[in-house]
């Protein structure tokens, strides 16, 4: 139990990335009436950049 808490707790920032960000991102951009770019789905757009904001949260540690 405890060495899948500390698995969870390592991969949080990819966790809140796919759980929060990706579907802020996504609504958000309906809601404004965005497409995005290179004829991708609004879906599709929030994976990719909330996927990839994670990871390198994942990697560096921090969002920001």
């Amino acid at each position: 139990m405890e060495r899948a808490l500390k698995f969870i707790a390592g991969i949080l920032p990819l966790v809140f990335a796919f759980a929060f960000l990706v579907p802020v991102i996504d609504q958000g951009m309906q809601a404004v009436g965005v497409s995005a770019p290179l004829g991708l789905s609004t879906l599709t757009f929030a994976l990719i950049v909330g996927g990839g904001w994670g990871l390198f949260a994942q990697i560096t540690g921090r969002f920001i």
